[in-house]
């Protein structure tokens, strides 16, 4: 497992793509927090805190997410060179395991140069440092899970066909259904109590709470659960596949 996740690394830092998603993340989140009029400009909401971050990377990710992800499997296939890795003395969950780390690695190292953000924002208060740290930790706790169930469905969506596009697409797709269905869903529906029922099938139901700095056991295990279940039907895909 172990080799395959050094292989992924290495790829994604051995071609521009690694360093363009994570300077695409870092720009786009630069440009609508401090640059870009709008609801989640900081100098506009008018409150030094790091919410309007917090509503912007799950939608940013979305996108990105995808962007890593779709040539895990896609591109194996295509090339030919994953006939090779299940063949070869490794099993097919280690596969996908090293797979997964890679992918989230970069979807870490892209995370952590926001932390400047909360320096910026301490010093942006009427008094510094001003600002919850149970509220910043609990939503970078929380960014880092749905970040795992985002590449887990990506990975998923890689071995669905061997073009790359389609894949990027259908990452898209789910990743949005997953974060957002759930809660355009529960609009549809009058009774509150439906639609609070509907809402807790969403990631971004599960995302907010953890976010208010209250770490949750059900929030916990339901990004680990949803995670869990498209590697799952990762492993089950890759074992479909012709030898």
């Amino acid at each position: 497992m172990f080799a395959i996740f050094k292989r992924e690394v290495r790829s994604f830092f051995t071609s521009p793509i690694g360093y363009l998603i994570v300077g695409s993340f870092l720009l786009l989140n630069g440009l609508f927090l401090w640059v870009f009029k709008g609801e989640y400009n900081i100098f506009d909401y008018g409150f030094a805190d790091l919410s309007n971050f917090f509503l912007l990377a799950p939608w940013i990710f979305i996108f990105l997410v995808p962007a890593i992800t779709m040539k895990s499997f896609s591109e194996e296939r295509k090339m030919g060179t994953l006939e090779l890795l299940l063949i070869k003395p490794i099993s097919v969950w280690k596969l996908v395991l090293g797979k997964f780390w890679g992918a989230f690695l970069l979807c870490v190292i892209a995370v952590v140069p926001t932390i400047v953000y909360v320096f910026a924002i301490s010093g942006l208060g009427m008094v510094g440092g001003n600002y919850d740290l149970g509220v910043v930790l609990g939503s970078y706790f929380g960014l880092l899970f749905l970040m795992g169930c985002y590449v887990s469905i990506g990975i998923f969506a890689s071995t669905l066909s061997d073009n790359q596009i389609i894949a990027f697409l259908a990452g898209i797709l789910v990743c949005f259904l997953i974060f957002n269905g759930f809660d355009a869903a529960a609009s549809l529906f009058s009774n509150g109590e439906t639609q609070q029922t509907i809402q807790s099938l969403g990631a971004k139901a599960h995302f907010d709470s953890i976010a208010r700095g209250v770490i949750d056991t059900r929030d916990l295990v339901y990004f680990i659960s949803l995670t869990l279940l498209f590697l799952y039907l990762t492993f089950q895909r890759l074992k479909q596949l012709p030898r």
